[in-house]
């Protein structure tokens, strides 16, 4: 008698690194069960010219491998808590005056969960995606490790963060041993449709990538009242005479007024185009502040800062680089300010942005559960809304969102 294949279960975006994830498995012995989540109105994802994921398209090019490979595939409707969760969510965040990272927020509560739920219905040993990460186990620990991918331009752990032991000892990452163009060549020789199809890269629901716009049709209504309590107009600048509904005003750090803004909302730390002013050095936006309607503007230099202060932080596992408070430099005043009573210090790397650079720095887990990040130097626009996560070399210790610094 043949011995039964254990099962596992893959997520299939239709692009080419879930088809290449779909035939490794099988090429590893086991038995994948293809399936694409439908995560929201498919008329959205219709829009041409976009890179969007989840279009009928990439549903019919899954739908295509799967059968050229010989495994049984699903479309499964998760579309149940899509709006609440992240839709929602990604509004209420840009009219906080944050900057949103809805694609993390996708995975940690809308695919992960869904798919580890789907995985046990269907008696599957693993759940599979197409991330470039990887995933180890120290054995003399007890504990898995979520590490970067072969590929560093491609890794992915930035936006793993949030993952659990429970959920790590049973994912599987098979892109995460390989580069990215021999991805694309294992897709090729495999005979799959996807190997040289683009990457996705928009936000699925705002396919013109015109989040500002997007906001102003679906949440009208909150906009309005959320202007009508603050100071609208630009008021006491010649240049400003404008009463359109929503704008607001651009100010330096001094409290003066250097021109008419859209609405706060659609601005996000550390831009600098499209502000429409003419200025005698360049100008960014430093700060947003949405009960006024303002929003600030001040030099590069004064978006760098060494302090980021974050919550609903999740550890993957706890590093061995603790650190003794006494241990730390009494002269660092900007370290010794952002101590707290219980505090444990780690040693660490840490990165505010998908594509930044690993900064070195102090990581202190408050008793209160949130975290500050106080780096060696200055990092760039750290930005509300979006995560902090670090990392011990080449291991990504968690993450956690950005409220300050």
């Amino acid at each position: 008698m043949s011995e039964v294949q254990k099962k596992a279960l893959v997520a299939m975006s239709g692009g080419v690194d879930s088809s290449v994830a779909v035939l490794l498995m099988k090429e590893a012995g086991y038995s994948p069960i293809g399936v694409t989540m439908m995560l929201h109105d498919q008329d959205i994802a219709s829009t041409a010219g976009t890179h969007l994921c989840c279009t009928p398209d990439d549903i019919e090019d899954a739908r295509t491998v799967a059968s050229s490979l010989g495994v049984p595939f699903y479309v499964v409707n998760f579309m149940d808590g899509f709006r609440e969760k992240i839709i929602d969510k990604f509004i209420d965040t840009y009219l906080e005056g944050h900057t949103p990272n809805p694609c993390i927020d996708c995975n940690r509560y809308m695919k992960f969960g869904r798919l580890f739920e789907m995985a046990d219905r269907e008696g599957c040993e693993k759940v599979v995606t197409g991330h470039y990460a990887q995933i180890e186990y120290d054995e003399a620990k007890g504990i898995y490790k979520l590490k970067r991918a072969v590929d560093q331009t491609k890794d992915q752990t930035y936006v793993l963060y949030f993952l659990s032991q429970e959920q790590l000892a049973k994912l599987e990452f098979p892109l995460g041993k390989y580069e990215k163009t021999s991805a694309r060549e294992i897709a090729a020789e495999g005979g799959l449709i996807v190997a040289d199809k683009h990457d996705s890269q928009d936000i699925c629901f705002v396919p013109d990538r015109d989040y500002a716009g997007y906001i102003d049709r679906e949440a009208s209504g909150k906009i309005a009242e959320i202007l009508k309590k603050a100071e609208m107009l630009c008021k006491n600048s010649s240049k400003n005479e404008s009463k359109e509904a929503g704008y607001g005003c651009f100010v330096d750090t001094k409290g003066n007024i250097l021109g008419k803004n859209k609405g706060y909302y659609h601005y996000t730390i550390g831009q600098r185009k499209g502000l429409g002013i003419s200025y005698t050095e360049p100008l960014y936006v430093i700060d947003i502040i949405p009960e006024k309607n303002q929003v600030i503007l001040g030099s590069n230099e004064e978006l760098f800062a060494r302090r980021v202060d974050a919550v609903d932080f999740n550890l993957i596992y706890t590093p061995d680089a603790l650190v003794s408070v006494e241990e730390l430099d009494k002269s660092d005043d900007e370290l010794q300010q952002c101590l707290e009573p219980g505090d444990r210090v780690y040693r660490v790397t840490g990165k505010v942005r998908y594509r930044a650079k690993d900064t070195a720095g102090y990581l202190l887990l408050h008793e209160k559960g949130n975290v500050t990040m106080v780096f060696d130097a200055a990092v760039r626009a750290s930005t509300p809304g979006q995560s902090l996560v670090v990392y011990d070399g080449d291991y990504c210790l968690g993450g956690g969102i950005i409220v300050g610094g």
